[in-house]
């Protein structure tokens, strides 16, 4: 998944989409997530940092991931050109 290059994302988890004007925030993980979606992190990359660091099995890791992934397409921070 690749976010949209305009979204302002700060360091405390505010991201704000200037194409729509709206406004979200995200907590820490949600932060380092979205931090390794805009390096272009694949989703193995990103299982593998997480479950490591936050000693969370594998399972738990990609529900909450597909719902956060869905979350974001949901509303719309995903790039639009992107093929589903």
């Amino acid at each position: 998944m690749h976010l949209k290059k305009n979204l302002a994302i700060s360091d405390s988890g505010f991201v704000f989409n200037p194409s729509s004007g709206d406004s979200y925030s995200t907590n820490p993980i949600g932060l380092e997530i979205i931090r390794y979606l805009e390096e272009g992190l694949d989703s193995k990359k990103i299982r593998s940092l997480i479950t490591k660091r936050y000693q969370v099995n594998d399972i738990t890791f990609e529900k909450d991931f597909a719902d956060f992934i869905n979350t974001l397409h949901h509303l719309k921070l995903n790039d639009e050109d992107e093929k589903a």
